[in-house]
């Protein structure tokens, strides 16, 4: 279906070109969806944000999320009957990982403010949609003007989750294959985006970016 992100980026830039040059920022989802998203950017003359913000899981499964964390903000269900302690030592191991990435992806600039303006978010494609819905969720606290959610590929119940979030404004979504088992799925070349490689995405788009000179 896709030959490779770069492909899956450049076609999902089309579904997206009532965008350009409007007030809009592009977040990626780290790793896979940064060179998605990096076509995206370019195409709209946008700036390139990392989303730093991982699912806060369940003690007992840690795949089941119950909240978000990113570094400044903490999101938890109000259905999630957890002890406040195992959250607390849970919110500063995540912000230990973020702080490292933040480190990682900002060494040269720092992260473009999304108030007041339209935010994509951007990946390679979503199976549940967990780690894009948290984005969503903390990126709604620093009040966006408008939250889309922007993917390649995904099953259309991971969709009709999104459409119905009133955390979500807009869904773009180039196909909804049946029998849906994984993103990789659908690309015909989907290695894994190594740290250094999403690095180096991050530090030439901003040394490229026209919004910088």
């Amino acid at each position: 279906m896709f030959i490779d992100r770069t492909d899956a980026g450049i076609r999902l830039s089309k579904e997206l070109s009532k965008y350009e040059d409007q007030d809009v920022v592009v977040v990626a989802i780290p790793r896979g969806g940064l060179p998605v998203a990096e076509k995206v950017a370019k195409s709209l003359g946008a700036p390139l944000e990392v989303a730093l913000v991982k699912k806060l899981g369940h003690p007992v499964n840690k795949e089941y999320a119950i909240g978000a964390v990113s570094l400044k903000n903490l999101v938890v269900s109000e259905t999630a009957d957890i002890s406040k302690k195992y959250i607390e030592l849970e919110t500063d191991r995540i912000r230990g990982i973020l702080k490292k990435r933040h480190d990682q992806y900002y060494r040269t600039h720092a992260p473009e403010s999304i108030e007041g303006k339209t935010v994509i978010i951007i990946d390679d494609g979503i199976a549940t949609g967990n780690t894009v819905m948290a984005t969503a969720e903390l990126a709604q606290t620093q009040h966006p003007a408008k939250l889309v959610v922007a993917i390649p590929v995904a099953p259309i119940s991971a969709v009709q989750k999104f459409k119905e979030s009133p955390l979500v404004d807009e869904v773009v979504c180039l196909a909804t294959p049946p029998n849906f088992q994984a993103v990789g799925q659908f690309y015909r070349y989907f290695s894994q985006v190594s740290d250094d490689e999403a690095i180096s995405i991050m530090d030439r788009y901003h040394n490229e970016w026209p919004g910088n000179s």
